[in-house]
């Protein structure tokens, strides 16, 4: 059976319980109020025994107190001397005290009330002996039912849990996958294409391309690729933090960003502001320079063949803090994706692996045990803090 289906059938046990526990409880209550009733008619008919002056009245009392009592529903046998049963009634079975096999069992139920609770009346005359009244047997599996309840609140809550859990896992992973057969497979294909030019004879090659051309070239990929493979490789593993200067991060990220604004349309700007004496922060440079990277392609994306202005900001906003700001120009972040923004598999770009700010996220917060938000969107545009703990050294 699948976790669904587990989580889907312990939920309807739950509330098959609840209702039961309520209609259970509502009879309870009923009950008791009935008893509440018994008591009155009980006390009523004592004060209307006292008050007949007719002499026969206090007896025709006791026997309709008799009577109340029985219609009670009450277990009781009373015995006289020699441990004889005289009477029985509301008994849990079918008996004839008047039959020696139904003075027996009657005597060994008595028996078996006496262990609960001693017998009333006087013993050289009758003695009473009574059960709990059916109220209180009913009341006995209200601990029960609340325990089962819990238990099975516990369990679906646990099931449901652990399959969001192993489902959020599982986003992860495929995103992570096709993230890195992303990034790896531009510099892969080129390559193939820088291998089928040495192939080719000098003069089929255009622009008459030299091999040292091509070496570097290919030299660059091998670099990415390295790059890359680095990346995902920190990513996955322990990391060890290092005084870090975080200009050295936003130069790098810079330089790698004007590289690709000209292919993305005209009107983009790029504003990059460090302020002077930046407190240094301990941190991994290849991670941290990764997860710039993505926030500013994600800023880059929003101003992509519309134009616009995208700042990056370098700051200490408060003692002990060091802040990277982000703030592009763009349409702003959809609503119904700007609580998940950060989850893997999460995107608002039609062809995004939803891979780049979950990243982020987890080499800020996780490895740098800083935050990452998204402060503002909207139709002006959006904007992304990352706050680091300063190097107190």
């Amino acid at each position: 059976m699948s976790r669904v289906k587990w989580s889907l059938l312990l939920a309807a046990m739950f509330i098959a319980i609840l209702a039961w526990y309520l209609v259970y409880t509502e009879q309870v209550v009923q009950a008791f109020r009935a008893e509440t009733a018994t008591l009155t008619r009980m006390y009523a008919e004592v004060q209307s025994g006292l008050a007949d002056p007719d002499e026969q009245a206090p007896e025709a009392a006791l026997f309709q107190l008799q009577q109340i009592v029985v219609e009670s529903g009450l277990p009781i046998v009373l015995s006289g001397p020699g441990d004889t049963i005289l009477s029985a009634v509301n008994l849990p079975f079918e008996a004839d005290p008047g039959t020696p096999e139904g003075q027996e069992r009657v005597r060994d139920y008595a028996t078996r009330l006496d262990l609960v609770r001693p017998p009333v009346g006087d013993s050289g005359v009758a003695l009473v002996h009574f059960a709990d009244p059916p109220e209180l047997l009913q009341l006995r599996w209200i601990p029960w039912l609340q325990v089962a309840g819990l238990f099975i609140t516990f369990l679906t809550g646990f099931v449901v849990l652990r399959s969001q859990r192993e489902a959020a896992a599982d986003r992860a992973w495929t995103s992570m996958a096709r993230e890195l057969a992303h990034q790896l497979g531009t510099p892969i294909s080129s390559l193939k294409g820088w291998q089928e030019l040495l192939s080719a004879p000098k003069d089929a090659r255009p622009q008459g391309i030299e091999e040292d051309e091509i070496a570097r070239e290919i030299l660059t990929d091998v670099d990415r690729l390295e790059r890359v493979s680095r990346r995902f490789e920190l990513i996955g593993r322990e990391t060890r933090l290092e005084p870090l200067d975080l200009k050295h991060v936003v130069t790098a990220v810079e330089g790698y960003l004007r590289a690709r604004i000209p292919r993305l349309g005209p009107g983009i700007d790029l504003k990059v502001s460090v302020e002077p004496h930046l407190p240094g922060i301990r941190g991994n440079e290849v991670l941290l320079t990764w997860a710039l990277e993505n926030i500013m392609k994600n800023a880059l994306d929003a101003v992509a063949g519309r134009g616009g202005l995208i700042t990056v900001r370098a700051f200490p906003e408060e003692p002990g803090w060091v802040t990277l700001q982000v703030r592009d120009t763009g349409p702003g972040v959809d609503s119904d994706v700007r609580d998940r923004l950060f989850e893997p598999g999460v995107t608002t770009k039609s062809g995004g692996w939803g891979v780049g700010l979950s990243l982020a996220r987890r080499i800020v917060e996780r490895i740098h045990r800083g935050k990452i938000d998204l402060t503002q969107t909207g139709p002006g545009g959006s904007t992304f803090r990352i706050r680091l703990p300063a190097d107190p050294l």
